[in-house]
């Protein structure tokens, strides 16, 4: 696992012990990237469900202004701190060991760029999404880039909010959601 783009380009991040992490895979992250690369010169990222922190910390090497990483494990929090002290962007980057649906609602910061993957059974993003939507916590323009199986679907959101193209990688499916009235691709 290492970050594909940017000022810290080619930098091995470290990985997890045991199967409670599955990090998304550098080929999906790489498209991913290739979908919103123009969304996050200067922009705020959360990154929910961080895991080991590398879809934050690959916003930060491409340019975003600053980044939350979000996960519960305290692992995987501690894992956060790590990668991004390896990657050398403590001055943009804030690790909270916190329930993604509690950060959520207690959240007095927007954010231009979200990244949701949790777990893909969970109904965690479904969750998230509501949740996220209901405390409207982006900003202007803003969009969420949600991970999941290709099974799922998007439920109807709340407006401004709207689903937005889809893109299938094998088993693994993106969907990027964004406010209404924002530049769609």
């Amino acid at each position: 696992m290492r970050i594909i783009s940017g000022s810290a380009r080619g930098r091995k991040l470290k990985e997890p012990q045991g199967l409670d992490t599955r990090p998304t895979t550098d080929k999906v992250k790489e498209s991913l990237f290739n979908i919103i690369q123009f969304e996050l010169e200067g922009r705020r990222v959360l990154d929910l469900f961080a895991g080991t922190g590398q879809l934050g910390l690959e916003a930060l090497s491409r340019g975003a202004e600053r980044c939350t990483f979000v996960d519960q494990r305290r692992e995987a929090a501690a894992l956060v701190r790590e990668n991004v002290k390896l990657c050398r962007f403590e001055d943009r980057a804030r690790v909270a060991q916190e329930e993604a649906l509690s950060f959520l609602s207690s959240c007095r910061e927007k954010f231009d760029v979200v990244f949701l993957d949790p777990p893909y059974q969970s109904g965690l993003l479904e969750k998230s999404l509501e949740t996220l939507t209901r405390f409207d916590i982006l900003r202007e323009y803003g969009i969420i880039v949600c991970e999941s199986g290709t099974e799922w679907t998007v439920p109807p959101l709340a407006p401004p909010y709207e689903a937005g193209r889809e893109y299938r990688y094998g088993q693994i499916k993106l969907t990027v959601c964004r406010r209404a009235g924002s530049v769609k691709q």
